[in-house]
């Protein structure tokens, strides 16, 4: 009788205790399992964009939707591997409540009814252990059915995390693919209008004669051969979008670890991300600079220059007149295979933001701050 009142008092104790916090369920799965589906909708978008009337817009729409999904499947399963541990902790640290748990339920289930009720103190005693049994026995079926979801949960995330190799491996390669392909269609273009021709001995001759950006972009008229009839652009300041999703590193003004300041911000992107011009906008220049690497400079109002460094591949041309949104290239790095990023992903890694890309901002009497033209945050 004793051992029956110890049982119901045990049992009271496991059922009234808050339930931990795997019991609360979790979204990871449902969030990696949605950006999957994503990409497949971007593989969807690369084979209709070969077919489509605008197919250089159709190839920047697709390649973005490669960003996008490849980027939400890599926060999904950052959250599921985080998840999953948490999920882990938290079982070793409820292994003798589930125990305990689990020896009541099993006890109660081999004894029979009439003597589950019987109590030693008699029969008001036994009355009040029939209200226990009430009491007890929902709030422990409840904590089984969180425990048999907490148990579908974890086989729902190493499940996730099983395919996920396949799936973000096939995600990369189609991104890669539309990169080519509208690449290939930039290339092919010849629909730009054009505001002027370049003289490319004054281009060589400027280039080997100034040591500073500022002197570069001073002398920039002396390039051009000859101006065509084409109306320039007349964009304003505003919070216009960056030309390459990503996060300011550097504000204008702040010193690197060196020590060097420059007018600018810097930008950390993804590998083989895609930059575009957030205004329409003449190509003033494009091609490598001093210490810069590869520069282009865009004039998106009279006076005005947009400076860009630090891309590996660039689609436009010197004197093109290009409208918004429109793909100017592509960042550098090398592009990581799905098991790398995984293996980085369950080391608690996050998502790599390895390239940078430097914005100046400059009016004719040098350099202004970027955020009169751009929302930085």
């Amino acid at each position: 009788m004793i051992r029956h009142a110890a049982l119901w008092a045990l049992g009271l104790a496991l059922a009234s205790a808050p339930l931990p916090a795997w019991a609360q369920g979790s979204d990871t799965a449902a969030v990696a399992a949605a950006a999957a589906d994503d990409l497949r909708a971007a593989a969807d978008l690369l084979a209709g964009a070969q077919g489509a009337g605008d197919q250089i817009a159709a190839l920047t729409a697709t390649v973005r939707a490669y960003e996008d999904g490849l980027a939400a499947l890599r926060e999904g399963l950052r959250r599921a591997a985080i998840r999953q541990s948490a999920v882990q902790a938290e079982l070793a640290a409820q292994t003798d409540d589930i125990a305990r748990l689990l020896g009541v339920l099993q006890t109660m289930g081999r004894t029979p009814e009439p003597l589950l009720l019987l109590h030693p103190s008699g029969p008001l005693g036994t009355a009040r252990s029939g209200m226990i049994l009430a009491d007890v026995t929902p709030a422990l079926q409840d904590r089984v059915a969180a425990l048999r979801r907490q148990l579908q949960e974890e086989a729902d995330l190493q499940a996730l995390q099983a395919s996920a190799a396949a799936t973000l491996q096939a995600g990369l390669d189609g991104a890669q693919t539309a990169r080519a392909a509208l690449a290939q269609a930039m290339s092919d273009r010849a629909d730009l209008p054009r505001r002027f021709t370049e003289d490319p001995v004054a281009t060589a001759l400027l280039l080997s004669s100034t040591d500073t950006l500022d002197g570069f972009a001073q002398g920039l008229g002396q390039i051009v051969d000859r101006e065509l009839p084409v109306t320039a652009p007349q964009a304003q300041p505003g919070d216009l979008a960056l030309p390459v999703a990503g996060t300011v590193l550097r504000g204008a003004g702040q010193p690197d670890a060196g020590g060097t300041v420059r007018p600018g911000i810097l930008i950390a992107t993804r590998p083989g991300a895609l930059v575009s011009t957030p205004v329409a906008t003449t190509v003033r220049f494009q091609g490598p600079l001093l210490d810069y690497g590869t520069v282009l400079i865009l004039e998106p109002a009279p006076g005005i220059l947009f400076v860009l460094a630090g891309l590996a591949q660039v689609y436009v041309r010197t004197g093109e007149v290009v409208p918004q949104g429109t793909p100017l290239g592509l960042m550098g790095g090398d592009m990581p295979q799905a098991q790398a990023i995984l293996n980085d992903l369950a080391a608690g890694g996050g998502d790599p933001r390895s390239e940078t890309l430097y914005l100046e901002v400059r009016d004719g009497q040098g350099p202004v701050d970027p955020a009169d033209w751009f929302a930085l945050e």
